[in-house]
């Protein structure tokens, strides 16, 4: 049984780890921390609070999709994400959306190492 609906951990593949870090510091103005475990090498994404969420993870078997699981970063502006979008090496996929019931807003898009990654806000500044 679940203990909670959010994700207690997240790992999205990279082929190349500093340029995956580079693509995300950009394009959500934040530093994520270098990390190695074992083989693996990861870069955290900062959390507010304790608990970690999740990492871009380089590790023989890891392999970049644009299939599958999608997993949604929580960002301040949909919009404004993607503004810097391009800028930051990436491509959207799927447009900013309204969510029904003032649910917020998302978006897809493709990171610098060919994942499909959606990103989520309560709220647009342009809406």
């Amino acid at each position: 049984m679940l203990t909670s609906p959010t994700p207690a951990w997240f790992e999205i593949p990279t082929a190349d780890l500093a340029r995956a870090c580079t693509f995300y510091e950009s394009l959500f103005g934040k530093e994520l921390k270098r990390q190695t475990m074992g083989p693996m090498k990861m870069a955290i994404f900062p959390c507010e609070g304790a608990q970690q969420t999740g990492a871009l993870v380089e590790c023989e078997g890891y392999e970049p999709a644009t299939t599958g699981s999608v997993v949604y970063l929580e960002v301040d502006d949909v919009r404004s994400t993607l503004a810097r979008l391009q800028a930051s090496g990436g491509e959207a996929l799927f447009p900013a959306t309204a969510l029904p019931d003032d649910g917020g807003f998302f978006a897809q898009l493709r990171d610098s190492e060919g994942n499909r990654v959606g990103i989520y806000s309560r709220t647009s500044a342009a809406a």
